[in-house]
């Protein structure tokens, strides 16, 4: 059975990865000899790309990166395409623990709620979607602060009131800073009573493959079910439901389901 892949389409996109590492800026002799074709053709997908607009040209032969992906982006980001991707995920969680689970978003100093999956317990916690809510003070905005840059943190915390919701809450710089170190080395984020003194949360991130955080899912209710321990034993499970949505993000599960297939259709063909 012929491939539908198409091959210039993938070294297109080879070619767009090589922008890591603080690289600016190719040419065709880079291309050439990273990905080992020739300059003729490294010559044709680069101009290509500038066609398309994913390649601006620097200089004579030179070329950077093209707002045209940071528009492209920007759509996938949108919070209704990550809403609809992780929805399922949120339903098959809730039905696991019987507990409220949630996907939020950080935008100008504070959460939003994109997506949601409630209990069917009689006694439960509830957030609407579009919701926003403090970051310094609950487990998803740990998560994000923790993982944004030192100059945006500091600026953070000397643009907001630290307001104390309960007993619990950190408004200390220094003891918020020393939480966010916690979560940085472990992974995840709790709230034990931090906003709401009755209410608990644990939170991880969902990040792209360069490891930039684009949402995080948590799973949260009363105290009085959800404990520290019970948190705590909840994280290996949210830790790969959110490795499945990373995949899920790039569309890995439809690729492998896709190679799966074709596997079977060889394998029949080759027994025929």
């Amino acid at each position: 059975m012929a491939t539908q892949i198409n091959g210039s389409i993938l070294r297109a996109f080879d070619i767009l990865k090589l922008f890591d590492g603080g690289r600016t800026e190719l040419s065709a002799a880079v291309v050439t000899k990273a990905l080992g074709i020739n300059g003729v053709t490294a010559h044709r997908l680069l101009r290509s790309l500038e066609e398309a607009g994913a390649l601006v040209a620097s200089t004579r032969g030179v070329y950077r990166l093209g707002y045209t992906l940071v528009d492209l982006g920007t759509r996938a980001q949108n919070d209704s395409h990550l809403a609809r991707v992780m929805q399922p995920t949120l339903d098959a969680l809730t039905r696991h623990f019987d507990e409220a689970s949630m996907a939020m978003v950080f935008e100008a100093n504070a959460l939003t709620c994109i997506a949601k999956a409630v209990s069917s317990r009689p006694l439960y916690v509830d957030i609407r979607v579009g919701s926003r809510l403090e970051a310094y003070c609950t487990a998803h905005g740990k998560v994000w602060l923790a993982e944004i840059s030192a100059d945006r943190l500091e600026r953070y915390l000397s643009d907001i009131e630290r307001r104390a919701f309960s007993a619990r809450t950190l408004v200390e710089r220094t003891d918020i800073l020393a939480d966010l170190a916690g979560v940085r080395a472990v992974g995840y984020a709790l709230n034990v009573g931090e906003r709401e003194a009755d209410v608990n949360a644990v939170a991880v991130p969902v990040k792209t493959r360069s490891g930039t955080i684009v949402s995080s899912i948590s799973l949260f209710g009363p105290s009085s079910r959800l404990t520290r321990e019970t948190l705590l034993a909840a994280v290996p499970q949210l830790q790969a439901a959110a490795a499945a949505l990373e995949r899920e993000l790039y569309g890995d599960v439809v690729k492998a389901t896709r190679r799966e297939a074709a596997g079977s259709h060889d394998a029949s063909t080759t027994r025929r």
